[in-house]
């Protein structure tokens, strides 16, 4: 039996578990062959000398399960990892409702009129904020976006290359129209990129504007601790800042507060800035910044535990 792009079952769980051993395809065993799936079977097919077809034919699977062995995921670094990082996880847990590494791979299309949104933080091709990243990956790390897109990589250097409206148009012209769903083998060669460390580290550069805000404004209201960086990052990302209106009504809440309260001062902030959001969004943003705030919470039907599961803590 051939797999290949569009299959599905345990044969390509199976493989996909294969592929992670050899450290081709950091993605999940979903039984899905999408583009991810495809690129790292490339990879493989190059390494060792096959027809490279991203397909697994009788050649291929032979190469692959020699003799089954495997071997266990790497432990997850974050807890040790700096607080920009901590807190960069968190927003993008609650932007793409998955933990690392796949929240570095978040991928949605145009349902706001963007285009495409990737990354923990949503950089998008409308705003122009995703262009610079995917550039640079592709000046510092070629290799790997060539190992990666294969005979796809023109295309994206062609796109990245054209005037704005004909890159959203692209953008456009791989997605559901209907669903805005990214289609394959788009979505897995994104979703793959986005589970690198190479473009990981990226987005952590890139995330340093996000970080230097943040610290602005937890300068600007007199909050300190780890828990407020990571309120303060959510707010930059989601919301983009506090207005004058509401910072007037946080300081008065603060005149009624203890100056060592740092919890109850986070939670003005948190209702604060949800009063000023778009009606339609308001409680989507209290329940997410108040889980920051109280250091626990579920958002979109996911537990938090600050603490326990990104170390962001009230110290």
């Amino acid at each position: 039996m051939i797999l290949q792009l569009g299959s599905t079952g345990d044969d390509v769980g199976r493989l996909q578990i294969r592929l992670r051993d050899l450290g081709l395809y950091p993605g999940p065993a979903d039984n899905v062959y999408g583009g991810g799936v495809e690129s790292a079977v490339k990879a493989f097919q190059r390494s060792r000398g096959l027809v490279v077809d991203g397909a697994v034919g009788n050649q291929t699977a032979a190469a692959l399960f020699p003799d089954g062995q495997g071997s266990p995921d790497p432990a997850n670094p974050l807890l040790s990892a700096p607080l920009v990082e901590r807190c960069l996880a968190l927003t993008g847990a609650f932007e793409t409702s998955s933990g690392v590494p796949d929240c570095f791979a978040g991928l949605c299309g145009d349902f706001d009129g963007q285009g495409l949104s990737f990354g923990v933080a949503q950089w998008n091709i409308g705003q122009g904020t995703l262009q610079p990243l995917l550039s640079q990956m592709l000046v510092k790390h070629e290799d790997v976006m060539a190992g990666l897109f294969h005979d796809r990589l023109d295309e994206l250097r062609t796109m990245l290359a054209s005037p704005l409206q004909a890159q959203l148009a692209w953008t456009r012209s791989i997605q559901d129209q209907l669903r805005h769903n990214i289609s394959e083998p788009w979505k897995g060669l994104f979703k793959t990129l986005g589970r690198t460390p190479e473009f990981q580290a990226i987005q952590v550069e890139h995330a340093d504007t996000i970080h230097t805000a943040a610290l602005r404004l937890c300068d600007r209201f007199g909050v300190t601790t780890e828990r407020a960086m990571a309120l303060m990052f959510d707010i930059r990302v989601q919301n983009y800042s506090i207005d004058e209106a509401t910072e007037a009504k946080i300081r008065a809440d603060f005149a009624a507060i203890p100056v060592d309260d740092e919890v109850s001062k986070l939670r003005s902030i948190a209702n604060r800035r949800a009063d000023a959001a778009n009606p339609k969004y308001a409680e989507d943003v209290r329940i997410r910044k108040l889980t920051i705030a109280n250091g626990t919470g579920t958002v979109h039907g996911i537990v938090y535990d600050l603490e326990k599961q990104f170390g962001i803590r009230l110290k």
